[in-house]
């Protein structure tokens, strides 16, 4: 798959991990997908930015927690935009919170932290030098983000008011957030791509879809709105088995869904994260969007 080289308004192009102790987090992940990561910070820099790369191209990125936050780790998602402060403005009125206000990141670009009407947490990128993930949807990178909502149509309203998104409903119950236009954009970037969804039986509209939409269910009273990561591998299983090896957590054993078969892992600082293998033979599968997806 041809490297990005940026993106278009409302589409999440990045994701990093916040960590107590960023150089055991480097170690973890080096050994997980291969990644090869540079310190990004100016010498003396109080803090740490490790951005991981896959044959020299981003792919996602593990830092030093901000003073003050909470200890434990965590994967943040950043969506693209023109503004970051046209943005913030956006969530404001929506009804959401600004958690930290546009901000320049030295000359990579300029972000902002914010959170929905529910808590859950998000990030916008307004891009200058950083483009976002140049690798994205192969072994080791980011495949998908998510938001774990209890309330699928308030998030509607907001996100439709803060990023333009729809939603598509592809069947067996799931739902996922669709940008109009954006599939359009894919299409120039990699021709046939709409003729190989429709080939593999994806729905109609799916080539504009830029995230999944998961609902908490009610047997999990202590799971918080959260916006998730996947990650695409080889094969599920072995990555389970590695991050095992390496003093992570699998927090939900391999599994089969539509379209992949996926696990739960929690690194050793308790960031969560999915890694998916795709399946084609799966789609078929009855969505299992209740308890195993909101754990991610």
């Amino acid at each position: 798959m041809p490297e990005r080289d940026g993106y278009i308004p409302g589409v999440p192009c990045w994701v990093d991990t916040s960590q107590p102790d960023p150089e055991a987090a480097v170690a973890f992940y080096s050994g997980l997908f291969g990644w090869e990561f540079e310190d990004v910070m100016p010498p003396g820099s109080p803090g740490k930015y490790f951005i991981g790369r896959l044959r020299g191209g981003s792919v996602a990125a593990v830092g030093s927690q901000p003073d003050g936050a909470p200890p434990t780790a965590a994967w943040n998602t950043y969506v693209w935009v023109e503004s970051a402060d046209d943005a913030a403005a956006r969530v404001r009125q929506a009804g959401g919170r600004v958690i930290t206000e546009p901000f320049d990141v030295m000359d990579a670009g300029r972000m902002g932290v914010f959170t929905d009407p529910e808590g859950a947490a998000f990030c916008v990128w307004q891009a200058e030098k950083h483009q976002g993930a140049q690798v994205v949807n192969e072994a080791g990178s980011l495949n998908f983000n998510g938001l774990h909502t209890r309330d699928a149509e308030g998030a509607k309203s907001f996100y439709r008011s803060v990023f333009g998104w729809k939603t598509l409903a592809p069947g067996g119950g799931a739902e996922m957030w669709r940008l109009p236009g954006y599939g359009d954009y894919l299409e120039r970037s990699s021709p046939g791509l709409r003729k190989g969804m429709a080939e593999m039986g994806a729905p109609e509209g799916f080539e504009d879809v830029v995230a999944a939409l998961n609902p908490i269910s009610d047997d999990q009273p202590d799971v918080p709105p959260h916006w998730s990561v996947t990650f695409a591998v080889d094969d599920a299983d072995a990555t389970a088995a590695r991050a095992a090896e390496l003093n992570g957590e699998v927090t939900v054993a391999p599994f089969d869904a539509p379209w992949v078969r996926t696990t739960v892992i929690t690194d050793p600082q308790g960031a969560r994260f999915s890694a998916s293998k795709f399946v084609p033979e799966n789609r078929h599968l009855a969505s299992r969007a209740g308890s195993t997806a909101s754990a991610a």
